[in-house]
């Protein structure tokens, strides 16, 4: 294993601990600063995402977007491929996809302009350590050559830290909202 994949591997491991420990104290209405930053773009094809594990909860804000525009979430297609994006309803049918994430049971692909992109720790220059599959990276990079794409992060505040060990492929959030607030970044 590389340096830079045993920084990144202990990054990790620090940062789901935060993660949990937020995930365990956090109380109800997490996702009202999203619904607040979503309100500005309605009608904008936006990606969420349902949660797994300890990944704090995007859903009631999506249900809010659902009623003014269309909702997406990530269905992988495989390693080392972009993700695509299969349209969600609140109640529609799901069925679990690969590593137990909930999709929708019947495919209805379309591409988002918006993400809100789960993350394991964030810091204050936009840089995000995810889960190392790089599926966000390179679905983002292939969006942003299209048309510009919002990158959304959302986190528990506590999964805020110092610094990452990032690389030239890491995609850069342009935001991360999480229960506390939402931080901006300034791409120049």
């Amino acid at each position: 294993m590389s340096d830079l994949a045993d920084i990144k591997a202990a990054a990790r491991k620090a940062a789901f601990a935060a993660r949990r420990a937020a995930h365990e104290a956090a109380g109800p209405g997490e996702a009202g600063h999203l619904s607040q930053v979503l309100a500005g773009h309605r009608g904008v094809p936006l990606s969420g995402y349902m949660p797994i594990r300890t990944e704090i909860d995007p859903v009631p804000a999506m249900e809010e977007a659902a009623a003014h525009g269309p909702v997406c979430v990530p269905v992988i297609q495989g390693a080392g491929l972009p993700l695509k994006f299969s349209r969600w309803e609140p109640g529609c049918r799901l069925k679990e996809g690969p590593f137990g994430a909930m999709i929708p049971e019947v495919d209805d692909f379309i591409e988002p302009e918006i993400l809100i992109v789960p993350l394991v720790a964030f810091d204050r220059s936009g840089g995000r350590l995810g889960y190392g599959g790089g599926f966000y990276d390179r679905t983002l990079e292939m969006l942003r050559a299209k048309r510009p794409t919002l990158a959304i992060g959302f986190a528990y505040a506590a999964q805020q830290v110092e610094a990452l060990p990032l690389e030239p492929t890491d995609q850069p959030l342009d935001m991360v909202v999480t229960e506390a607030g939402v931080i901006g970044f300034d791409r120049g």
